[in-house]
């Protein structure tokens, strides 16, 4: 596959610091392995292989990863399918990136990731910044799914056992309102609002269906934050108050509920599969309105530089760091610290995985 260069910033939503415990809930079914789509909320390194300038693979990024290894995760440490991979006994260290070709057998069966940070549903997303788009996130993919059938020595019942079995995570979006709507003026020339929200759930309709027709089951996707409260946003649009774009998070939970009554309608044509979910808006928000109730204390800028704009190229190690990332919510000007996406793998431990044991 050929691959770009541009500019970019990136995205933001789901992630996580502190070591979520051994699986606790007896009603969280045992997965296979855990597979990762979507963009810089899930990208445990993929862009560190690709020609673009949208790379974490720099302090201060990584400054509380093990060893204090900027890996390429757009955030101080671990993120959130990292977690999960660790709680679910899946693999000690979390999950590590796709495009890194000396994968070992054990990684590929424990857990693969596929993400590319600055992605977006819309392929517009993907050319902008240089990334994988997330069509080709899917053929990287397949070539997961004939890797693992020579492992397996050619049994095609156990490749469909474990991907039927595996936890697939999908997080992708804000990108695309972000960098061809908001501040961009891409797409907002040839859509309404409303028609550009349908035109990216169309998307997310056609990928969910090539995931599950590849073999996959249990799918968690999540919804959008709350934009307007991003750091970046906030000193595009209230600079000198300092305030949350109500109307950008308006936009998100409308998002937000179509998407949920998609999620519905496919789950319903698409028998045997659960497509749950995860509603990140209302967990970010609740940490930005609420932050000591939580252990926080900064919620409108990032830990790095002066947290106003500072993201990916631009968060380097000659930038100023706060000296407690714990107590921000984000820890760049679009990415939330690595205590807030503990906090998002929580939710997922105790609110979503249960939901896969249900009948």
């Amino acid at each position: 596959m050929a691959f770009k260069t541009f500019f970019f910033f990136f995205m933001i939503l789901c992630y996580c610091n502190i070591i979520v415990t051994s699986q606790a809930n007896t009603n969280i079914p045992k997965f296979t392995s855990i597979l990762v789509f979507g963009d810089s909320s899930v990208d445990t390194g993929n862009n560190n292989h690709i020609d673009t300038i949208a790379k974490g693979n720099h302090l201060p990024y990584g400054q509380d990863f093990t060893n204090h290894i900027p890996t390429g995760r757009f955030s101080n440490g671990k993120l959130v399918p990292d977690m999960l991979s660790i709680s679910l006994g899946l693999k000690k260290n979390g999950v590590p990136p796709y495009l890194q070709r000396d994968l070992s057998k054990d990684d590929l069966l424990s857990g693969v990731c596929f993400a590319s940070g600055g992605t977006g549903f819309d392929e517009l997303t993907s050319k902008i910044s240089g990334v994988i788009s997330m069509k080709e996130e899917l053929e990287y993919f397949k070539e997961y799914l004939s890797n693992i059938k020579d492992i397996v020595g050619g049994n095609s019942s156990e490749v469909e056992r474990i991907v039927n079995g595996a936890l697939v995570i999908l997080s992708a979006g804000t990108n695309d309102l972000i960098f061809n709507f908001y501040n961009l003026p891409n797409r907002r020339l040839q859509f309404s609002l409303n028609g550009y929200q349908d035109f990216l759930l169309h998307k997310v309709q056609r990928f969910i269906k090539e995931l599950y027709y590849l073999g996959c089951r249990n799918i968690i996707v999540n919804g959008l934050p709350p934009i307007g409260c991003l750091p970046m946003q906030i000193t595009a649009k209230s600079p000198f108050f300092r305030s949350c774009i109500n109307e950008e998070n308006s936009d998100a939970e409308i998002y937000n509920q179509k998407l949920q009554d998609l999620l519905i309608q496919l789950q319903s044509h698409l028998p045997g599969s659960k497509i749950l979910y995860a509603d990140t808006y209302n967990l970010i928000s609740e940490l930005i309105h609420n932050p000591r109730l939580h252990g926080f204390k900064e919620t409108k800028v990032g830990c790095c530089g002066t947290g106003l704009l500072e993201a990916g190229p631009f968060c380097t190690e000659l930038s100023y760091v706060c000296s407690n990332p714990s107590r921000f919510v984000f820890f760049d000007s679009i990415h939330p610290s690595e205590s807030t996406y503990d906090k998002a793998a929580q939710y997922l431990i105790d609110e979503i995985l249960p939901k896969f044991g249900e009948n």
